[in-house]
């Protein structure tokens, strides 16, 4: 059985194409493997946020996972600040890591760019605090996206490094890993790119948004003035209203519109709503999940003190041995 773990940034709600981009394939994974998902919540520090959008952003994305399917029981879920070792190999890590390499990765030369009034140490040692969380639990598969391949060869890196400098096979080394065909990648409301609350509020569908805030996102998705020949390819923002309506609508229907556009007789306002009503039906188990768990506090709890007791236990044996490796030993 591998282990395979992935982190989730305590900064916003889950979307649809959260849902489909990877929780819902991190469902399917805790059947067969040995599973870890953290909410990232000392990376979140990096931005300075306000103590009560902290806790209340944590809660809010626990609850929301819960709601999707992840089982406390079948896979480790749990809070990053819970497992005080995360931050004693980061320190570890942190020694070994040196300012040149940490100073070229993609990611901090663009928040840097975007934020110079906020380019701090959390900013530039993030692929150390990744590695940490990685390797903390001997991690052999991560999921991660291309934005993150790069922190993740980092990870490599520092694994190595560990395994050389103390002449040990100690760490292993973690893996990318994609969901290939299964992966679907939903695209955004705006008429171009994947769906993101970065993009804007208006680009996404939240698994938690009410009927009236999914109607109202949907009418005012991008289209054109329609089709003015049969058969026509469909520019981006149109596919992108198809590509929705297959994951989340009955076949028949989409075949429906389809047949509407190729003859040039479609009324992309008939599209909308029957593409909203479908996202309605398709989200409304998980919207009533995710409204009863953010109000039930014991249920929050208790799937936060097992993920925490499963993942210190397996961080603790991990610190155990990397103290004894470097020659922390007590007299």
């Amino acid at each position: 059985m591998e282990t395979v773990l992935s982190g989730i940034r305590p900064t916003g709600n889950l979307h649809l194409g959260n849902y489909f981009g990877a929780v819902k394939n991190f469902v399917k994974m805790q059947e067969e493997n040995n599973c870890f998902f953290f909410i990232a919540d000392y990376h979140s520090l990096t931005t300075h946020p306000k103590p009560a959008d902290l806790h209340g952003n944590v809660k809010q994305v626990l609850a929301e996972y819960l709601a999707a399917g992840l089982d406390p029981e079948k896979s480790t879920l749990y809070i990053q600040s819970d497992l005080p070792e995360i931050a004693e190999l980061y320190l570890i890590l942190n020694m070994n890591a040196y300012l040149g390499e940490l100073e070229r990765v993609t990611t901090f030369k663009e928040k840097a760019r975007k934020q110079p009034e906020n380019v701090n140490a959390g900013l530039l040692t993030y692929p150390t605090l990744m590695a940490a969380d990685i390797i903390i639990h001997k991690a052999d598969k991560v999921p991660v996206g291309k934005d993150q391949e790069q922190n993740l060869e980092m990870t490599r890196t520092f694994a190595r490094r560990f395994n050389r400098m103390y002449s040990q096979d100690f760490f292993p080394i973690p893996q990318a890993f994609n969901f290939g065909e299964q992966l679907v990648k939903i695209p955004g409301l705006d008429g171009s790119g994947k769906m993101g609350k970065s993009e804007g509020e208006g680009n996404a569908i939240f698994l938690a948004d009410d009927p009236k805030s999914i109607r109202k996102k949907v009418m005012r998705a991008v289209t054109d003035s329609g089709p003015t020949a049969a058969n026509q390819s469909k520019p981006e923002a149109i596919e992108n209203l198809f590509k929705l309506m297959e994951v989340v609508s009955a076949e028949e229907v989409v075949k429906h519109f389809n047949e509407a556009y190729n003859n040039c007789s479609i009324r992309y306002g008939d599209l909308k709503k029957q593409l909203a009503e479908d996202i309605i039906i398709f989200t409304e188990p998980m919207r009533d999940r995710i409204l009863s768990l953010s109000s039930d506090d014991a249920a929050i709890s208790k799937a936060a003190k097992i993920g925490a007791e499963k993942a210190r236990a397996s961080a603790q044996k991990t610190i155990r041995e990397v103290r004894e490796i470097i020659g922390f030993r007590p007299f």
